[in-house]
């Protein structure tokens, strides 16, 4: 009887991990040993994907890019847009020199071969490229107390840039109120979008101003410098202005007045009224002329 129960056990046993295997292969993994791939423009790179639990697996990879999605493997094989230069293995994908256009998510996607078993893992690569020149757009004068914008912008850094400000060569802070340099100014400035905007511009924002790129990779870059002048408010012409033009309004109207009390616009009246059109009426026929009309008369 007891060897009768040890083998009941055994064979339980081994039925069960026969189902656990059967589980197993019917839940099948993806990972990544680098969920995250940093690399330098211009360098090869492999994007690691490994796989278990998968009898007959099929696998493909897919490229997204914002709203842009593409294959670059498909069935195990690299489609056409990257055989040139991507190499497919049971353990990922390897580029043999990226591009800046690169850049992006790439999905490992693994499926049961005539099944429903599926899994996938993502991967974000990140093509490292320095800053370039970053082009700046400063205003040469503002009144005192208006609104000001001053933008910075770079386009080739990979991972983006960020920007900082420099006035007369001086690190503007976050803050203008921590730094005594700065104190009576009122600015704030974004380091992503490269905006430094001028709530109310006082005198002391006249001054040099340039912009730096840096991304981390790669030496900072800056723009060229600009000179923003503070100017007040030119009370005296806008004064002249008004008066000038007042002026030629009222020499307007005295001349059309001027005008009117000389009749001048009566006699134009005047002239108008007295052409008049002459009809022509048609000449009556004289008995002569309607005796030869009749005559064709039957």
């Amino acid at each position: 009887m007891g060897t009768k129960a040890i083998v009941g056990r055994e064979q339980l046993f081994l039925l069960t991990a026969v189902i656990l295997c059967l589980l197993t292969v019917g839940r099948g993994e993806v990972y990544t040993s680098d969920p995250e791939v940093r690399v330098a423009e211009n360098k090869p790179v492999k994007l690691s994907c490994s796989y278990s639990g998968f009898s007959s697996p099929r696998v493909e990879w897919k490229f997204a890019q914002g709203d842009i999605t593409s294959l670059v493997c498909y069935n195990s094989k690299i489609t056409a847009p990257y055989e040139d230069r991507v190499t497919f293995s049971n353990t990922g994908i390897t580029f043999h020199s990226v591009t800046r256009k690169d850049t992006g998510l790439y999905t490992c996607m693994v499926s049961e071969e005539g099944g429903t078993n599926y899994r996938e893992v993502t991967i974000k690569l990140i093509v490292i490229v320095p800053p370039s020149k970053p082009t700046v757009n400063i205003p040469s004068s503002i009144t005192i107390g208006s609104r000001a914008v001053l933008t910075c912008s770079e386009t080739d850094g990979s991972p983006p840039s960020e920007y900082y400000w420099y006035r007369d060569g001086t690190l503007m802070p976050s803050d203008p109120k921590s730094s005594r340099a700065f104190s009576n100014s009122s600015y704030s400035l974004n380091h992503k979008t490269g905006e430094l905007v001028f709530d109310a511009v006082s005198a002391s924002d006249t001054g040099e101003y340039t912009c730096q790129a840096q991304n981390g990779y790669g030496a900072p870059v800056m723009s060229d410098a600009f000179r923003m002048e503070a100017v007040e408010l030119n009370v005296g012409g806008i004064v002249a202005a008004v008066l000038v033009t007042l002026i030629l309004l009222g020499l307007l109207i005295f001349g059309i007045w001027f005008a009117y009390r000389r009749g001048y616009f009566v006699r134009m009246k005047k002239g108008t009224e007295s052409k008049k059109v002459i009809y022509s009426q048609p000449t009556a026929r004289s008995e002569g002329e309607f005796r030869q009309t009749s005559s064709f008369l039957v």
